[in-house]
């Protein structure tokens, strides 16, 4: 299992980076590494969302998401091809002037044995932590 927490400040208004989070349809066009999204039953209060991943393997995997407008997104899996645990959360802050500070949490497991098995998990929640949240702040500036 591997976790990551990450906290940044970014120059966007906290409405628009939270905007950014749940437009997952465009999740394709805007985050390295996403294939396809499916999104079914969205609501301001959650969605469930299958998403196709291609990070040094392809993988797929269903989360039921939770909102709180302009505060939080938090998700938690429902099934995964690979996946064992997906489990994460979005903190937002409104620090004022246009600035937010951004939180991202992710705790990430992966099912059975394969060659190379830790450098996926530690992939999915590190090394792609910063590039996530970068993309996240230059969609949110953009809308």
């Amino acid at each position: 299992m591997a976790k990551a927490e990450r906290t940044e400040t970014f120059d966007v208004p906290v409405d628009k980076f939270y905007k950014a989070i749940v437009d997952y349809s465009n999740y394709p066009k805007f985050v390295d590494g996403v294939k396809s999204v499916d999104l079914k039953n969205s609501t301001e209060a959650g969605a469930e969302l299958t998403m196709n991943l291609n990070i040094i393997k392809e993988i797929s995997y269903t989360i039921n998401l939770k909102h709180v407008p302009n505060k939080e997104v938090n998700w938690s899996l429902v099934k995964g091809d690979m996946m064992k645990l997906n489990n994460g959360r979005w903190t937002l802050k409104d620090l004022g002037n246009g600035k937010t500070e951004v939180t991202y949490s992710l705790e990430v497991e992966l099912k059975g044995f394969l060659p190379g098995l830790g450098m996926i998990e530690k992939t999915l929640v590190s090394t792609n932590l910063p590039l996530t949240m970068k993309a996240f702040a230059k969609r949110a500036a953009s809308l």
